[in-house]
């Protein structure tokens, strides 16, 4: 139906998705309905005793990874009360196609209309759900008609139960096994789906069954876009731009225009407002040292831009108030098996999730290799450990410990801690290693980033297995668990890096 997948672009997708989470009208139930189904084993587990616990006792354990173990299914994935709209889609409906050379299900054309006071469903199933946002390089004044493999995937995990989400970037370049097929670039799945019609929805359909496959990580629904569908939405929610930090230079004299052309885009560092468009081209370019790895994490941060916009800005009243036009001008822009009541109640969920609860990473060089196939193209090839791994700790956050446990567990680790000045301030790191022997942490040693443009400290982890450490100091020096990242620039061969921003000195003292 059309009006599923327009809602979906509001949760959240890079630079192909507005505003994750504009609705903040309903409160959670936890479902009593537990109906278990047991289906293959290899994949990570959602327990849903443990959920009930978590919700009912307020005893929330560790989501684990359980290699050998079957996955255990509540069924439905949604239970939704129905919304009250006049007149919409059956939300049995065949989903609404971006248009391709497959077959695309006609969608219903009459425009619903809203009272967001009244009738809103909600989620009622404590599981984690799992979404793939897909976005396609296609525009309409292109003409193409496709099929399309995709520009930008990222795995979407939302967990109602304790209001958490994680965001995961897919490099498109990682070589993958692909179900009923050969192996080839990640980014193909939905073309070779959608070219051999794959059973269950084509190439998202096919695209999900890679996800699945490779990673051990179930996989609920799909969403796939173009950038019309990006535009639109921010052109209409926040048609006064999107506030955002720019934090390097980037100059792209061969960004790619919508009709196989080139346009030269630049970018300043500092504070902007961006429209739509510069903020899709600020999303898209890949001229920046890092490529598509960087290009992965400013789709993240054009992301959370605009869904930080969407809420500051009327939230749900301003979404019901432009819905019905661009229901009917996107309609052949997406695609997506998510029915009506389950977007509306993904939405209400969203808007009581807080910002400090949303991590988000990037499959990038730490958690693969570089090779190149007999055509000399560039492949990717997956550390599954590494990104398994990551998966634990993007999509099942551990609980949260108090201070004198973190340091505990950080003094068990005995990392090397060093401190580098990513900024022209001289004397920072200097200054900053005084401030941290002061609160008993013993500091290697001190020198220079790469750069000296950095705007905001991070904590870097070089070699590995010094999580605990790079928590404590995150926590001394008051930042968010998405400051930490694996790291292996080669500044240091061993321990953890307080790599220092422009914030740094506001953090030393206060």
């Amino acid at each position: 139906m059309r009006v599923s997948g327009w809602l979906l672009g509001l949760i959240g997708f890079g630079t192909l998705l507005a505003a994750a989470g504009i609705c903040s009208l309903t409160t959670f139930f936890l479902t009593r309905q537990t109906v278990v189904d047991l289906q293959r084993s290899g994949i990570l587990l959602d327990d849903p005793l443990a959920m009930l616990r978590c919700v009912g006792g307020g005893q929330c354990e560790d989501n684990k990874a359980l290699a050998d173990a079957p996955m255990l299914a509540l069924t439905p994935l949604f239970t939704a009360a129905p919304v009250e709209v006049s007149p919409v889609a059956s939300a049995t409906a065949a989903p609404t196609r971006v248009a391709s050379t497959a077959a695309p299900t006609a969608a219903a054309q009459a425009s619903p209309t809203l009272d967001p006071g009244r009738g809103l469903p909600r989620i009622t199933d404590p599981r984690q759900i799992r979404i793939l946002l897909l976005g396609i390089d296609q525009r309409s004044a292109a003409g193409e008609s496709g099929p399309f493999r995709t520009d930008t995937m990222i795995l979407m995990n939302i967990d109602p139960v304790r209001k958490t989400v994680g965001v995961l970037s897919l490099p498109r370049d990682l070589w993958v096994s692909i179900p009923d097929f050969e192996p080839g670039r990640i980014n193909t799945a939905n073309f070779i789906g959608d070219v051999n019609a794959y059973p269950g929805g084509g190439g998202p359909a096919l695209a999900m069954e890679t996800v699945s496959a490779n990673f051990g990580i179930r996989v609920d629904k799909y969403l796939l876009v173009n950038f019309d569908v990006f535009t639109a939405i921010v052109d209409a929610l926040a048609p006064n731009g999107v506030p955002l930090t720019v934090t390097e230079f980037i100059d792209d004299p061969n960004y790619p225009d919508d009709r196989y052309g080139t346009i030269h885009v630049r970018f300043q560092p500092g504070e902007q407002r961006m429209d739509a468009e510069t903020l899709l081209q600020y999303a898209r370019t890949r001229a920046t040292e890092g490529g598509d790895f960087d290009r992965a994490r400013r789709q993240q941060k054009a992301l959370d831009a605009v869904r930080a916009e969407v809420l500051s800005a009327g939230g749900i009243l301003n979404f019901v108030s432009q819905a019905p036009r661009l229901w009917e001008e996107l309609s052949n822009n997406y695609r997506t098996n998510l029915s009506y009541s389950e977007i509306i109640a993904l939405g209400s969920l969203m808007g009581e999730i807080k910002r400090e609860n949303i991590r988000y990473e990037v499959v990038d060089h730490l958690y693969v290799s570089t090779g190149t196939n007999q055509q000399g193209e560039m492949l990717l090839y997956p550390d599954y450990a590494a990104i398994s791994d990551l998966i634990q700790q993007v999509f099942f956050p551990q609980a949260q410990l108090p201070p004198a446990e973190i340091k505990a567990r950080a003094d068990a680790e005995n990392a090397p801690i060093y401190v580098f000045n990513g900024t022209n301030i001289i004397g920072l790191a200097g200054d900053t290693r005084e401030w941290l022997i002061d609160r008993a942490v013993a500091v290697a040693g001190i020198g220079n980033d790469t750069i000296s443009s950095r705007q905001f400290t991070e904590i870097r982890d070089y070699g590995g297995g010094h999580t605990w450490t790079a928590r404590y100091i995150a926590h001394l020096m008051g930042l968010p668990l998405d400051r930490i990242r694996r790291s292996g620039d080669g500044l240091i061969a061993q321990g953890v890096m307080v790599a220092l921003g422009a914030d740094a000195p506001t953090i030393i003292s206060g």
